[in-house]
């Protein structure tokens, strides 16, 4: 077979043949198993009330080892035996389509009014391209206008001509289809005897070289997707959850040091899912996260009954690590669903996993974006060498515009995988090796190719993907450093819940004039902070010589750390901006600060280095000290920013 990828084109303002007329057209496709290509072709067929009579269900496929090979012969032979039954009804029209890659955009009483305004018995799909013997060109009728060569993934014709075809057929299931009907039409007497011509305008029948093209066009045609109505299919097939409970089999994959890690395991414990349904499979890669690792299973073998945690001392590749963790369910006949995650997705929506299965969907995947950004897990089209191509409604559906379910050729970081599907059409165990492709990229090629559909789900809110390439590993308490590249994660992170109540409600105290008590860090702030002074741990001693300073000299001197010398220099003045310079202009209204700090530092008061601190001025525009311990516990260490006059 050819690789043809027909849709009829609707055209409007068609003056429309009586209905009669349309009942009089029979389609007929070949389908072995129902395919995602088979069932959106059934459900465009359905839109536009065609008959439609399928052949060869139940039959082992003999016609040869896919769309890019010669073979199909099997359809031929098919076609043969049921056209006996049709040979004498005249006023009978035969449409016969592929079905895997074909979508109806228009209804019968379209297709026969174009059909029969060719004036020919029989009318078969046009191609630019010759396949699959190029050597047969200069034996074609020479076109002027529109494409010149037989394409037989379509043709439509009156039932005793298109049978008149077909008893032609004396050849095996795996000999090509193409090439027989080409020899018939090549023949100058066997194409006039028949009456045969080809769609040259496609006005019948629209071929694309492209299945990525097809999918796209999918997800609007025939009125899949409205700017009007949104979604009209995305509740179709639903799966209802109250009644059954799938297993789950949690894929995680931690393939480089990343931010946030233990938050993003405990996400896994928070999922909106019975615990029980649940089994989890970790890949880390990373000596540096082993710690978060421990601690997570420490918790989570008290709710998870099965945990499987592969580390880096096993050394595997990323492709081979995905391969395993995807096998863990396909040899689990009680898995229904594998479910990947990357560490790089924070799952804000604890429904997602619910969400994704509900959608009954072979492979889904929930949108996730990068905060601002337009990178996401998708890709909405390809490039001609395979990598990635904006297509027309990306934006769109990334930020919202566009509400619902798409096939897309691209997906990665997190999606639902059906159990049944990886022990069918991707029942083997290479499925992220292919060529010199990165793992994610050789998965989607190989489902591409197997005819397994991918969706992108954008109906909810799911969540956002971290940025891990600038992710430096070399202090303590790394996160801390996040506040450029992660700027969501690190406010959730490290700024009090409560700090957005300044704004809202009267939570700010003055204990004295022009003195103001406000909540700023979280906990986890504070203690990091103190553990990352402590590591580094070279304290000034609070001597008035200070080679750190400006002259050299400090009057009031601390025994403190200042922010530049662990590299904080800058995250420290960026808080102070976003956080700290619009609660002055709260506190102080119509102050308005740069936010810009000399000096800023760690102070530690302990018994034996500093027990306090003489009152004294700043020389500064205003102050702030944040305690970094506990109130009447430990109140020894606290942070102090100097600002300069602006």
């Amino acid at each position: 077979t050819v690789i043809t990828y027909a849709f009829n084109l609707l055209v409007n303002h068609l003056m429309l043949v009586p209905s009669v007329f349309a009942d009089k057209l029979l389609v007929i496709t070949v389908a072995t198993k129902e395919s995602d290509g088979f069932h959106r072709f059934m459900q465009s067929a359905k839109y536009f009330n065609y008959t439609v009579k399928v052949l060869g269900q139940g039959e082992e496929w003999r016609g040869g080892d896919g769309i890019n090979s010669i073979g199909g012969g099997q359809k031929v032979r098919l076609m043969k035996e049921v056209m006996e039954h049709y040979a004498n009804q005249e006023d009978l029209v035969i449409l016969f389509t592929e079905c895997f890659n074909v979508i109806f955009a228009g209804g019968p009483e379209e297709v026969l009014k174009k059909f029969q305004k060719s004036n020919h018995k029989v009318v078969f799909a046009a191609d630019g391209i010759l396949w699959p013997d190029k050597r047969l060109a200069d034996k074609y009728p020479i076109v002027h206008i529109g494409k010149r060569y037989l394409n037989s993934g379509g043709f439509i014709g009156y039932a005793p001509n298109i049978n008149q075809i077909v008893q032609q057929w004396n050849l095996q299931d795996n000999d090509d289809d193409q090439l027989f009907y080409t020899k018939i039409y090549i023949d100058p007497l066997k194409r006039e005897a028949i009456n045969i011509t080809l769609d040259h305008k496609c006005k019948i029948f629209q071929t694309l070289n492209g299945a990525i093209l097809l999918n796209y066009f999918g997800n609007y045609v025939p009125n899949a997707w409205t700017q009007d109505n949104g979604c009209t299919l995305c509740d179709l097939d639903t799966i209802d959850l109250s009644t059954v409970r799938p297993n789950v089999t949690i894929g995680v994959f931690i393939e480089q040091p990343t931010p946030f890690l233990p938050r993003f395991l405990d996400i896994l414990l928070t999922l909106d899912y019975p615990k029980e349904a649940l089994k989890l499979f970790i890949h880390n890669k990373e000596v540096y996260h082993e710690k978060d690792i421990k601690v997570f299973f420490d918790k989570a073998k008290r709710e998870i009954s099965t945990i499987k945690i592969v580390g880096p001392e096993e050394n595997l590749s990323q492709a081979e690590a995905r391969n395993m963790g995807m096998d863990f369910c396909r040899q689990d006949e009680n898995c229904d669903y594998y479910f990947s995650m990357d560490a790089d997705v924070v799952l804000t929506n604890p429904r997602t996993l619910k969400i994704l299965i509900e959608q009954n969907r072979k492979i889904i995947a929930p949108l996730v974006t990068r905060h601002g950004k337009l990178w996401s897990n998708f890709w909405g089209a390809l490039s001609p060498d395979g990598y990635y191509a904006r297509s027309e409604d990306y934006v769109d559906i990334v930020q919202g515009n566009r509400v619902g379910i798409w096939n897309v050729p691209y997906m990665a970081n997190v999606y639902l995988i059906k159990g049944k599907t990886l022990r069918s059409e991707m029942n083997e165990r290479n499925y992220f090796v292919r060529d010199k492709l990165d793992p994610d990229m050789a998965l989607c090629r190989n489902a591409r190719e197997m005819g397994v559909f991918m969706y992108i789900s954008n109906r909810h809110e799911f969540g956002r993907l971290l940025s891990t390439a600038n992710y430096n590993t070399s202090h303590y308490n790394n996160d801390l450093w996040q506040i450029f590249e992660n700027p969501v994660d690190w406010k959730e992170k490290y700024i009090n819940r409560d700090y957005s109540k300044i704004f809202t409600e009267n939570i700010v105290e003055q204990p004295c004039p022009d003195v103001f008590w406000f909540p700023i860090f979280s906990e986890k702030a504070c203690d990091e902070l103190v553990e990352e002074m402590e590591h580094y741990g070279q304290w000034s001693g609070g001597k008035h010589h200070d080679s750190r300073i400006s002259g050299g000299y400090e009057n009031v001197p601390t025994d403190d750390i200042h922010m530049k010398q662990i590299d904080l220099e800058n995250v420290w003045l960026h808080f102070i901006r976003e956080f700290i310079a619009p609660v002055t202009l709260k506190v102080f209204a119509g102050y308005y600060t740069k936010g810009f700090a000399l000096l800023n530092f760690v102070v530690k008061y302990s018994p034996e280095r500093q027990r306090s601190l003489r009152p004294h001025h700043d020389a500064s525009t205003f102050t702030i000290n944040i305690a970094l311990n506990n109130v009447g516990e430990d109140f020894q260490e606290k942070p102090n920013t100097i600002f300069s006059h602006s």
